[in-house]
């Protein structure tokens, strides 16, 4: 009548695999932190593991079908939205828009957890990372 399935091993592995989508978005979170962008160190962890969680629930429930693939649609769907939401106009220009495709890129880090697939999520970590770090400096100055 009533199940009730809780098993230990596997809450250790998604345990396992949640910490690793958090720790992948630590540096890019402290990049946006550092630099002010509204976004930082609450909100791309949060971006991150949420991603890896919804992906890990979509392929448990609905291992090989095509619902598996619509949860992933709905995940990059949403980081769009969210990303539109740090995108900020004004008669000075358009701002945001580098923590937007953080945004979405940490999504994109998730899901990789959420697969098993770490050497992509480490490569989209650390790609992620050079590029805010050491791109600022090739940035076009402000115009008079």
């Amino acid at each position: 009548m009533f199940e009730f399935d809780f098993n230990l091993t596997l809450m250790a592995y998604h345990l396992f695999q949640l910490g690793i989508a958090f720790v992948l978005s630590l540096p890019i979170a402290l990049n946006r932190e550092m630099k002010d962008s509204g976004a930082g160190l609450r909100t791309f962890p949060l971006v991150t593991i949420a991603s890896c969680a919804f992906m890990l629930v979509g392929r448990d429930m609905y291992q090989g079908s095509d619902a598996e693939a619509r949860v992933m649609y709905a995940i990059i769907t949403g980081m769009g939205f969210i990303g539109g939401g740090a995108i900020f106009k004004s008669e000075a220009g358009v701002k945001g828009t580098a923590t937007a495709a953080s945004l979405w890129n940490t999504g994109a880090i998730g899901i990789s957890v959420a697969y098993g697939r770490y050497e992509i999520a480490v490569i989209l970590s650390m790609v992620s990372f050079l590029i805010l770090h050491f791109s600022e400096r090739f940035k076009a100055k402000d115009k008079p």
